[in-house]
């Protein structure tokens, strides 16, 4: 037990002794450290001054570099103001001398102007003056010659307009020789060498279809119970049909040849079906009219691909195989286009125009009449209307508008394409004309001109292609006569509506006769 206590004793003075022994160590070190750390600050407060006093010097420096700069910069400012001084003081010295100038300038002119003044004035005076003596010497002289001035003027007058009539005749003969000498072999040659080059069969249609049935019985069961079935067919188709006494056939008769080939196909399906009345009748034209409307597409997609024309509207497509069942004067309207179309393109090749865009405007000049009988307005106004609706060239529209001459031609492919027109028409057996229509165009032929004073016989040749004018030898001579060939065709083309060209001669002849005896 005293052991222990005694182990402890020992042990607690032990820790109690290093614990001392260590605090004298720390004790030790602390003063050390704190004596460096002194050293420190006070070199520190050394390199501090040292600092300072080198940052003020430097300071110094810069503030008076900076004193001589900002000097030198406002010496220099002083001396650029004292010259901008001087340039100002120069001008406004300039500007005093011009201002003295301009204003003596402008008393120079105020004198001159009142000068011209003063003589205008004196002009005027002497302008009057001189009027009242020329009127007093007219008076005069119109009482001594017996002659007032408005019948002397009237006189030469007239003496000049007969001396330039004559003069100005001259000249057309002149140039219109010369313009035939240069221009009439080309066109011939040109219209000749397309119309050689395209050749067409010519085909009239009439106004009626005949159907053949394979016996007379057939008539009656067209006609039906109390006509029921031929009444049914006239109204459905729109068209009338002649049952005469003709054997084993009857007539379809209709101006429109769309209704009356309908028709007829609607009939001839009847027949080979055998089933005759009104129910069958209705059934068997919807189809048709259907058959029909796929037809048409296709005549026109024919009709474009054959003349080799691309991208058109499917409308005005249908409308192109609609002209094959409108006619002219008998003739078929699609073939007449078709026919121009052929014709501008072999004239504008000749030309070096565009082939394909003057057949597109042949094709489409008549378009207007594949709907002109169910639009108001002339086949040209519709079709115009058309093809500016489906945006067609101003080239087509413009050919359309005007190859009847109801307005200007601008392109020349428009003019090829009246040209065609005209030639298509033209061609011998193309068109028919009734006798009246006929003889009253030859007749006002023939009166455009008697109607001309000095004119003896006219007569009109060539079923009215051809007007012969003979004059009197003593009333009108050469000059003269080429007046009077260009005065009537003037007056036809302004009057008168015809197909293809009329040509006028103008015929003098002077005879002389003596007798010997």
């Amino acid at each position: 037990m005293d052991k222990i206590l005694l182990s402890i004793l020992t042990l607690i003075v032990g820790i109690l002794v290093g614990g001392v022994i260590v605090w004298i160590i720390f004790s030790i070190k602390a003063s050390k450290a704190m004596s460096k750390a002194n050293k420190f600050i006070e070199e520190a407060k050394k390199e501090a001054e040292k600092n300072k006093r080198d940052a003020l010097l430097e300071l110094k420096e810069e503030s008076h570099k900076l004193k001589i700069q900002t000097d030198q910069e406002i010496k220099e400012k002083k001396l650029e103001i004292a010259q901008s001084e001087d340039r100002l003081l120069t001008r406004e010295n300039s500007l005093d001398k011009r201002e003295e100038m301009l204003q003596k300038r402008d008393n120079s002119l105020q004198e001159k102007e009142n000068d011209l003044l003063a003589k205008q004035k004196k002009l005027q005076e002497k302008e009057e003056k001189m009027d009242k003596l020329l009127k007093e010497e007219v008076e005069k002289l119109e009482s001594i010659a017996g002659f007032s001035k408005e019948k002397a003027r009237q006189l030469i007058m007239e003496r000049v307009e007969n001396d330039m009539e004559l003069e100005i005749t001259g000249y057309i003969k002149e140039q219109v020789s010369k313009a035939k000498v240069e221009a009439h072999e080309i066109a011939k040659q040109l219209i000749v060498n397309s119309m050689e080059r395209y050749a067409d069969d010519v085909v009239n249609l009439g106004t009626v279809s005949t159907i053949e049935l394979p016996s007379d019985d057939m008539k009656g069961r067209l006609i039906g119970r109390e006509g029921r079935n031929i009444r049914t067919i006239e109204s459905v188709t729109g068209v009338d049909l002649i049952i005469d006494d003709t054997p084993e056939a009857i007539v379809i008769s209709s101006f429109d040849p769309l209704r009356r080939e309908i028709a007829k196909i609607t009939i001839e399906t009847l027949i080979k079906d055998g089933r005759i009345h009104p129910g069958r009748i209705e059934e068997v034209y919807d189809k048709t009219v259907k058959d029909m409307n796929t037809k048409i597409m296709e005549m026109g997609n024919k009709t474009i691909s054959d003349l080799g024309i691309t991208r058109m509207d499917p409308e005005l497509i249908n409308l192109v195989g609609k002209l094959n069942f409108r006619t002219s004067y008998g003739q078929n309207a699609l073939q007449h286009s078709v026919e121009v179309a052929n014709l501008c393109g072999l004239m504008a090749a000749e030309l070096g125009e565009n082939v394909a865009l003057a057949k597109r405007a042949g094709l489409l000049h008549d378009i207007g009449k594949a709907i002109d009988f169910e639009v108001e307005g002339s086949h040209v106004e519709i079709g115009e209307e058309f093809a500016k609706k489906h945006h067609e060239a101003d080239v087509v529209i413009n050919s359309i508008a005007s190859h009847h001459g109801d307005a200007e031609a601008k392109y020349t492919i428009a003019v090829l394409v009246a040209t065609a027109d005209t030639l298509s028409a033209a061609r011998p057996g193309a068109r028919n004309d009734s006798l009246e229509n006929y003889i009253k165009r030859l007749e006002q032929l023939e009166e455009i001109g008697n109607s001309y004073e000095g004119v003896d016989k006219t007569y009109a040749m060539q079923a009215g292609r051809e007007l012969r004018v003979i004059v009197k030898p003593n009333e009108i001579d050469d000059a003269k006569s080429y007046k009077i060939a260009r005065d009537i065709k003037t007056q036809i083309e302004n009057e008168m509506q015809y197909p293809g060209t009329i040509k006028i001669t103008v015929i003098r002849e002077t005879r002389v006769q003596e007798e010997a005896k």
